[in-house]
């Protein structure tokens, strides 16, 4: 018994969790792709910092390390960018009939007629 309330329980979760979301509206899109470009100038400006503080560390070692009279050859690494500040241009929105035909269509797209004539290899 218990387990045939947990079967049905299970189905009835799993029919739910299936059921389709209405689209997300210009609004949502919009917000949406903000989000994921802040997010991204995030990721590059804490990359710059953890960059910054790498070389900082890189630096003091080879100072006490050269202080100690060890010999170090120092790595070349690329040097570290600057992000900058954040700025979001959200694309123009295309003007209805973008991806129309100039003039309406006075052939099939396709048709029998060879595109070619000419001598089959």
């Amino acid at each position: 018994m218990r387990t045939q309330i947990a079967l049905s329980f299970l189905a009835l979760v799993a029919g739910s969790a299936m059921a389709k979301l209405p689209p997300l509206s210009d609004e949502a899109k919009a917000k949406a792709a903000e989000t994921a470009a802040r997010t991204a100038w995030t990721d590059k400006a804490a990359a710059y910092k953890l960059c910054q503080s790498m070389d900082r560390v890189a630096a003091t070692y080879l100072e006490r390390t050269r202080a100690a009279g060890k010999p170090v050859q120092p790595v070349a690494t690329p040097p570290c960018t600057d992000p900058g500040p954040f700025s979001y241009a959200p694309k123009p929105i295309e003007a209805a009939g973008a991806h129309s035909p100039p003039e309406t269509a006075s052939s099939p797209p396709s048709t029998t007629k060879p595109a070619a004539a000419g001598p089959k290899p």
